[in-house]
């Protein structure tokens, strides 16, 4: 079976995901219909969509249904009648009750109907199963064209729908099915006829396409690496850019280009951001990772005249690398100090201020922070001050992914300390899940606290993310500060630098109160973070019912439970602690605890128990002294024997008043062994912790 439909260009970027949508909605509506079928391709060109499916079945397989009505002695009344039950269900079902038969069931003898149902023939649903996978397909604005009504991401021209040599199915987007393709825009001429559906590919590419999208995308990789390589350099080959390229052409052919060396004076992200963002092309470096006066680009035409091609594409690069030496030279007339003054005019928040507030107070907790660090504070503080200035610059008004990065260059251009130049780049990372985080003490300090001001004032202003709105990227900034403060190992407490964060505020512009707000915002990323190392929600929530403050801290503690969970005696013991939170917890208010009376300790069972605790809490101090959680917890696992046996033969509300107090005292203390890690209580009830 072959599907095809034929548009005008597809959207590049989202071509892929278009296809493979298209593939999932085809085969989705086949076993929706129980239609068993065998291999499945799927191609994607700018200018179709297509999946070829072997040995489709022709009809789905019959399906014996048996409905049951009312019971057997229901179905009659004592005349001798069809009862009103029989009655309803015959009805129901399309019947006379005399075609209703007796059924034995686990519920006793029934009335019932046992009938066939004909399998679904793929010929007579194949119009459905096209406009489901269409309907289906992730399409964020569709368009009309024309007079017609019909909707798609773009006019679409042509429709092959295949079933063996069957070409006739109706009609799809206005369009009568066929088994006529259309190869290359410019290398074929007419219409194709396609004999069979399995020579889709062949067809195609003998009219100069490659159908397939992963096949494109191949020898894409391929001819840039082979132009790469006649250079004597490597080309980088970003996944995106490949996807996006792939997208652009159906008969790929790269081609190499050149730029005059003065160029390479400008800064190389800024070429890079020209020639990839704008021009699609792909950039080569030489061993040393220094970019190269040389581009590839990938054209959709296989030229009997290359070096016109090349030309062209070296004329429309000129221009836009010319800008951009341009606006680096211009720039570096006027030093980054200079445009700090510039950002008065630049609002950050409407409440919270401009972007010369924001640097002002991004400046002062940075020195603070670099307290903290044990770096020079009058670093930090410098970093703050220039963290924006270069927003001003013509370089980042017209590259914006050179933001922080101009501002390196001109800071080193300006004299600024090398530690100021890398922290003003490395402020932004990390930028997203997975991405390299900043190197420096200083650029640390200066990346955690334009973070923390901008986390502290959202909240303080009463704005904080709600559902999928984020406008202040505030779950992405969270995340970035945890990773920072966890990665690197640094062991601040991070509601005392949220509080710093918000006494750079004015009392009349924040609510201080926040500050518990953002920490409980902030450590909440945690979940999704362990969720995704496939550690039990249960272990987090049993670290954060301490309410802990430090990173790095609840980091070692989730890992050392976390650990804890796959040891024997972690269920037994978990079930003890809950069961000691709820004897503690039902006690009055008022209620003091002491220390435990050993005269007091009658039953030898609770003195086992209290000799053991004794021993095992000095052990377990020593780990804790050095943060050694998962030592002391496996420390505290050798007491499950003397706590099942305590409640297997102690009666803790035992009528004698000075007893009961004695072991309420003793059970506090067991708690709190625990609790000085976690509320191991959390855990009973985990089924099965994950592998460590």
């Amino acid at each position: 079976m072959l599907i095809e439909l034929g548009t005008e260009e597809l959207p590049p970027k989202s071509l892929k995901a278009l296809g493979l949508a298209f593939r999932d909605g085809i085969t989705t509506g086949l076993a929706q219909r129980e239609l068993a079928h065998g291999e499945v391709e799927w191609f994607a060109s700018p200018r179709r969509l297509a999946v070829l499916i072997r040995d489709v079945s022709l009809q789905a397989p019959d399906r014996e249904l048996e409905v049951q009505g009312p019971p057997a002695d229901k179905a009659r009344n004592e005349q001798g009648e069809w009862s009103p039950a029989a009655l309803g269900f015959a009805r129901k079902q399309g019947v006379e009750p005399e075609q209703l038969e007796l059924m034995d069931t686990p519920k006793g003898p029934r009335l019932g109907l046992r009938s066939t149902v004909r399998g679904a023939a793929t010929g007579a649903c194949l119009n459905d199963i096209i406009h489901d996978s269409i309907r289906a397909l992730p399409i964020a604005r569709r368009m009309r064209w024309g007079a017609s009504r019909v909707e798609f991401v773009r006019p679409v021209h042509w429709v092959v729908a295949m079933l063996g040599q069957d070409s006739d199915h109706g009609e799809v987007l206005g369009l009568a099915t066929g088994n006529t393709t259309r190869g290359h825009r410019f290398h074929s001429q007419g219409s194709i006829t396609l004999e069979r559906p399995e020579d889709y590919a062949e067809a195609l590419a003998k009219a100069r396409v490659v159908a397939s999208f992963e096949q494109r995308r191949a020898m894409i990789r391929e001819q840039v690496e082979v132009e790469a390589s006649a250079l004597q350099a490597q080309a980088v080959i970003d996944p995106d850019l490949l996807d996006e390229v792939t997208g652009l052409v159906e008969w790929p052919v790269a081609l190499t280009g050149n730029f005059e060396q003065r160029f390479l004076e400008v800064p190389a992200e800024a070429l890079i951001s020209s020639m990839k963002e704008h021009q699609k092309y792909f950039h080569l470096v030489d061993a040393e990772d220094r970019l190269l006066p040389h581009f590839i680009t990938i054209s959709n035409i296989e030229s009997r005249d290359p070096s016109q091609v090349i030309s062209g594409n070296e004329r429309v690069i000129r221009p836009r690398l010319s800008d951009a030496a341009f606006f680096f030279a211009n720039d570096k007339k006027q030093t980054l100090a200079s445009r700090v003054d510039d950002l008065r005019s630049i609002v950050f928040q409407q409440q919270l201020g401009t972007l010369h507030d924001k640097t002002r107070r991004v400046s002062a907790l940075a020195g603070r922070l670099a307290g903290l660090l044990d770096t020079p504070a009058a670093l930090a503080e410098r970093a703050g001050l220039l963290s924006k200035a270069d927003l001003g610059t013509e370089m980042v008004l017209e590259f914006a992914d050179m933001q922080g990065i101009a501002g390196a260059y001109y800071a080193r251009h300006d004299g600024e300390d090398d530690a100021v130049a890398a922290a003003l780049e490395q402020q932004y990372w990390p930028r997203f899940a997975g991405d390299r985080l900043p190197q420096g003490l200083t650029a640390v300090a200066l990346g955690l606290a334009d973070r923390l001001d901008t986390l502290v004032g959202i909240f303080g202003i009463g704005q904080p993310p709600t559902g999928s709105r984020d406008p202040f990227a505030l779950r992405r900034a969270s995340l970035a500060v945890l990773r920072i403060l966890v990665e690197k190992e640094l062991d601040l407490d991070l509601r005392d630098c949220l509080a710093l964060a918000a006494a750079e505020y004015a009392d009349d512009v924040i609510d201080k109160q926040c500050v518990t707000q953002v920490l409980d915002y902030m450590l909440e990323r945690f979940r999704a973070w362990y969720e995704e190392d496939n550690i039990p929600v249960e272990v987090f929530r049993a670290v954060s019912a301490n309410k802990p403050g430090r990173p790095l801290d609840i980091q070692r503690r989730v890992h050392a439970v976390h650990a804890f969970t796959q040891l024997p005696e972690a269920a037994a013991l978990a079930a003890a602690n809950k069961r000691v939170g709820n004897i503690l917890d039902k006690l009055e208010a008022d209620h003091r605890f002491a220390a435990v009376d050993q005269a007091l300790l009658a039953e030898p069972a609770e003195r086992d128990l209290a000799t053991k605790m004794a021993q095992l809490a000095m052990v377990s101090a020593e780990h804790l002294a050095t943060g050694a959680y998962r030592e002391a917890l496996a420390c505290l696992a050798a007491l499950q024997g003397p706590v099942d046996a305590f409640f297997d033969c102690v009666m803790v509300n035992t009528e004698d008043a000075a007893l009961r107090h004695n072991r309420l005292n003793l059970l506090h203390n067991l708690r709190g062994l625990f609790l000085q890690v976690a509320d191991i209580s959390q855990l009973a009830g985990l089924n099965q912790a994950a592998p460590a």
